[in-house]
């Protein structure tokens, strides 16, 4: 379940109530749209019950995602989503429950009073742990675990001290003993936080245009120059985008990153070594030997199941899409994966693409690859009812597959 979380119109001030998957602020009354630029986490806030009280906020680490797990022969996956206490201090609860669902959120700034509690723990070693709890009880190792697909961020409980004990300001009760009082939580504290979001107009920064996005976008495009852009430390960077030719009105385009990488641990130099190692029962071309090898995801959110075996096949058949078309008057549907995430699921692709195992698993923990090129590929799904058919490879998803992961 998502959060909710409201937020001040940074033009004309009115309160917004913006989903925590939305990356664009839309007014309705000042009609501004802008971008959502986080520094590092977005940072949240319980609202507290306790006025006239010193707040002081304690964070926990906010994860909702896709958790892939390589092991043995098997590549499978879970989906995770947790509350974790971010930093050790004895008698605070482990995790917030239900409450963050519950409870309308409102984002912390560095204007926000109150004392900030940091952030300790390593978020790596919390989404580790969370994932183990949740994978099968195989014994085997893990041989690579990806997070894709996730929303992270942290989420402030605000507690207040009264002699030596700590209050939950929620539900204004008793928590814990804290000997030494509150100096004890004030040598805890951030100093000098700078948490304040980045509301980025949607300009286009080629040629001025207003540029176009849905609210979990993660791409804007700018249908007056054929560009796409993506936010990167606060202001935005271009991105290589493609059209493949498709046909028919009732057309509508998926987005997918194609990304080129240099790969250490195992042999992958052109699209050949690919079908090699991953013994795909194919002829190999004498022209593959001097194809670049390519690794294609998609671009948008969706069931795990579904990711990995698209992943898979467009990977595998990479060599039929043609490119040549612009974005001009085609339906385009929202990239919601970012470019980042799409680039740690090439090992999990390249496991579940190996149809025999022996040759790609045992060597997963030392492959390493090194992006060297990414562009965004729109490729056409004719809309048939309740499903999407690509017509090049006649491959279908179903739309409600879609739905789910833009809802989640």
């Amino acid at each position: 379940m998502g959060l909710r979380v409201e937020q001040d119109c940074p033009q004309c001030g009115a309160p917004i109530e913006l989903d925590e998957t939305d990356n664009i602020l839309e007014c309705p009354y000042c009609d501004v749209r802008l971008f959502i630029h986080a520094p590092s986490y977005f940072r949240y806030l319980l609202p507290h019950k306790a006025p006239g009280e010193s707040i002081i906020y304690a964070p926990y680490l906010r994860f909702n995602g896709n958790v892939y797990f390589c092991r043995g022969y098997q590549v499978s996956h879970r989906v995770v989503d947790i509350t974790n206490v971010g930093l050790a201090f004895k008698g605070l609860p482990a995790t917030l429950g239900l409450r963050p669902q519950a409870m309308k959120l409102r984002s912390a700034t560095s204007d926000t009073e109150g004392t900030f509690l940091k952030f300790t723990l390593k978020a790596s070693d919390i989404l580790a742990r969370a994932a183990s709890l949740t994978s099968d009880s195989s014994k085997s190792p893990i041989l690579h675990r990806a997070y894709i697909g996730e929303t992270l961020s942290l989420i402030y409980l605000p507690l207040y001290v009264k002699g030596e004990r700590l209050f939950d300001a929620v539900l204004n009760r008793a928590i814990a003993r804290v000997p030494g009082g509150r100096e004890v939580l004030d040598r805890m504290a951030v100093s000098n936080a700078r948490w304040d979001l980045r509301f980025i107009p949607m300009l286009c920064p080629r040629c001025g245009w207003s540029m176009e996005g849905h609210k979990d976008s993660v791409i804007l495009t700018c249908s007056n120059c054929q560009t796409a852009w993506e936010s990167s430390k606060g202001r935005f960077v271009e991105v290589r985008v493609a059209v493949a030719p498709g046909e028919g009105e009732n057309t509508l385009y998926l987005p997918f990153w194609k990304i080129t990488a240099g790969v250490e641990g195992v042999t992958i130099n052109s699209f050949a070594d690919f079908i090699r190692l991953t013994n795909q029962p194919r002829v190999i071309g004498k022209e593959w030997e001097e194809e670049a090898m390519h690794f294609w995801a998609p671009g948008f959110k969706i069931r795990p199941k579904i990711f990995l075996k698209l992943g898979k096949q467009f990977t595998v058949s990479q060599r039929r899409f043609e490119e040549g078309e612009t974005m001009q008057g085609k339906s385009l549907y929202p990239v919601t994966l970012p470019r980042a995430e799409a680039a740690q699921a090439m090992k999990v692709i390249l496991a579940a693409s190996a149809v025999n195992k022996k040759n790609v698993m045992p060597y997963l923990p030392r492959i390493r690859f090194e992006v060297t090129d990414a562009s965004l590929v729109y490729l056409p799904f004719t809309q048939r009812g309740h499903e999407l058919v690509q017509q090049h490879m006649n491959i279908s998803i179903n739309r409600n597959s879609l739905e789910y992961g833009r809802r989640r």
